[in-house]
Formats: structure tokens, C-alpha cells, sequence
């Protein structure tokens, strides 16, 4: 999920044992996001089922990634044998997506992992579609085959699978999908995504893929040398700039679908919003030299953010 730090709501959980040390876990983890994943002026029920949903995320992207908690406990509660499974992604992936399908099917057995057996209730009540979550599975494995992007347009296909699903999910979540409204979400989240692989360049590098397109890495006369330097030279710094302005733009497109709902959701939107602008001026603030270390924005900056996107879409 796309990150831009906010102060979180950490939601009791119920009962104890491997269920709640797993809830207790994924609320930890959401703590350390940088957007706000289930704030506290939200409506109860809505907070849950973000927090469901941000459980599913969490585990995927974590599968993805290789940054499952050691000892194969996740393989094991997806019904693999940790030993032969727990390092295989794909085989993890693979394992997630049936026990998906077993959220959405009426037929014993249900889920194995305790994350989908809490989503199920969320996916029931809110009448979710399987495509999100199939398409967050997918960008995670796209993530074993794909390293490097030729195009913009290349990233932008990524985008609709690994970021645009969310938004898709929080308007499913609070009932205010529309054909506008989706559209709206997804360059907001497409935008988001590209944010943070440009905070991200560095990290990213170390895990052999590179976000940033081909061809506009060589318009700009950078190579992945470049990229592995401890700071950004000229050409670097002004391929970063390039590529913030696209996630600007994108911004700006996306911006409107604040206006187009009222009370706490506006809010939480333009949270959103003003975190993706937020973090944009703390790259800019950088002189877009991300190398050195992702540019976080402070809380004063994003509330700064969040009040002016609040004032224009009021």
C-alpha cells in the first residue's frame, strides 16, 4: 500500500491466542504507515473493516517482499509445509489466492489464515468483490517476474494492480463507489504508488527492481549506477523531479473526488490527498536527491496539506 506517515488508530481486538497476536501484529504494522489507515474520527464499523482489508494488504505485500515473520508460521496457516513451502513467494501467493476464494465461498472449509477469516465478515457486509484482492495478488507476483519498466505506460499497468485496488476497496468500504468517483481514486492511488518509489528508489534498488521507467531513464542520460550512488547527481535529481511532477498531475486529477463526498470521509480522503502532497514537497525539499534516504514529510507539513486540500474542495 502507498505510504505517507500519519498518526494511527491502533483498534482493540478481541480475544487471544494466534488470532488476536496476529491482529495485534498487522495493527502494529499500520502504525507505521505513512497515510492514515483507519483513523479514529472514522465510524467504528468502517475502522474495522479498513483494518480487515489492511490485514489482507499487509500480507500480501509482506509475502511479496520476503518479509514474513521468521519460523514459516504464515506458510503453515495458509496449509503449506513451512519447511518446503515458507520461502517459496509464489507458492505462498498461490496458497493466499485459494484461501481468497475461500472468503468468497459458502462451502466448508472456510479461510485457514486468521487475516482471511477476519476479512470474510468485512467482504459480507460491504459486498466486496473478489477483484481487488485478486489484483493486489497479482501485482505481488508480477513483483517475481518483473524488474525493471520500459515505459510509463508499463508503470501505470503495474499501478492498476498494485495500487489502484485500494482506493477501489475504501470507496467498496464506505459505499460511495461510482464510476466517477473510481476514476478520481485511482489517479490519486496510481500517484501515491509512484510517490513512493520515488522515496523509495534506494531500497527498491536493493531488491533488484527499479520503478522508474526505461525510457525516461534514458532521456535523462541515468543508469542504474546512477541509481546505486550514495547521492543523486544532476541527471538523477532531474529524472526524479520529471517523474513528481507526472505524480502531481496525477494529484490533481485525482483531487476532486474529495468534493464529491462529505464528512468524515472527506476527511480521510484528503488525508490521502494532502500525504501524497506532503510528501512530494519533502522530495522537492531534497532537491529530489532521494538516494541518500526516503524524504519524509513532517505531521506539521501533512496537516498543512490536508487543510489546504480541505479549503480548495470544500
Amino acid at each position: 500500500m502507498a505510504r505517507a506517515r500519519d498518526v494511527l488508530v491502533r483498534p482493540r481486538t478481541p480475544g487471544g491466542g494466534r488470532d488476536d497476536a496476529q491482529s495485534r501484529t498487522v495493527t502494529d504494522q499500520a502504525a507505521h504507515e505513512n497515510f492514515p489507515v483507519a483513523p479514529f474520527f472514522l465510524p467504528r464499523a468502517w475502522r474495522r473493516d479498513l483494518m480487515a482489508v489492511y490485514g489482507f494488504a499487509r500480507l500480501v505485500d509482506d509475502i511479496g517482499d520476503g518479509d514474513l515473520a521468521p519460523g514459516g508460521g504464515d506458510a503453515a496457516r495458509l496449509g503449506l509445509d513451512p519447511e518446503r513451502d515458507g520461502a517459496d513467494t509464489l507458492a505462498l501467493l498461490d496458497a493466499l489466492e485459494a484461501d481468497l476464494h475461500r472468503v468468497f465461498s459458502d462451502r466448508a472449509p472456510g479461510p485457514l489464515h486468521p487475516l482471511m477469516r477476519r476479512l470474510g465478515p468485512t467482504v459480507r457486509r460491504c459486498g466486496l468483490t473478489p477483484e481487488p484482492f485478486l489484483g493486489l495478488i497479482e501485482a505481488n507476483r508480477q513483483d517475481q517476474r518483473v524488474g525493471r519498466y520500459a515505459t510509463y505506460g508499463d508503470l501505470l499497468a503495474y499501478c492498476e494492480l498494485s495500487a489502484n485496488p485500494v482506493g477501489r476497496l475504501v470507496l467498496g468500504i464506505t459505499g460511495t463507489a461510482s464510476p466517477e468517483r473510481v476514476r478520481r481514486s485511482d489517479a490519486v492511488c496510481t500517484a501515491l504508488q509512484i510517490v513512493e518509489h520515488l522515496q523509495d528508489v534506494t531500497e527498491d534498488l536493493g531488491r533488484d527492481r527499479v520503478y522508474l521507467p526505461g525510457e525516461d531513464m534514458k532521456h535523462f542520460g541515468v543508469t542504474e549506477a546512477d541509481l546505486a550512488a550514495p547521492t543523486g547527481g544532476a541527471p538523477v535529481r532531474a529524472l526524479i523531479a520529471y517523474e513528481a511532477e507526472r505524480a502531481r498531475e496525477l494529484l490533481n486529477e485525482g483531487t476532486p473526488l474529495v468534493g464529491s463526498v462529505h464528512g468524515r470521509l472527506k476527511l480521510l480522503l484528503a488525508g490521502f490527498v494532502g500525504g501524497g502532497r506532503a510528501a512530494l514537497r519533502a522530495v522537492a525539499a531534497a532537491d529530489h536527491d532521494v538516494l541518500p534516504g526516503p524524504p519524509k514529510p513532517t505531521k506539521l507539513s501533512l496537516l498543512r496539506e490536508v487543510g489546504a486540500t480541505l479549503r480548495r474542495e470544500g
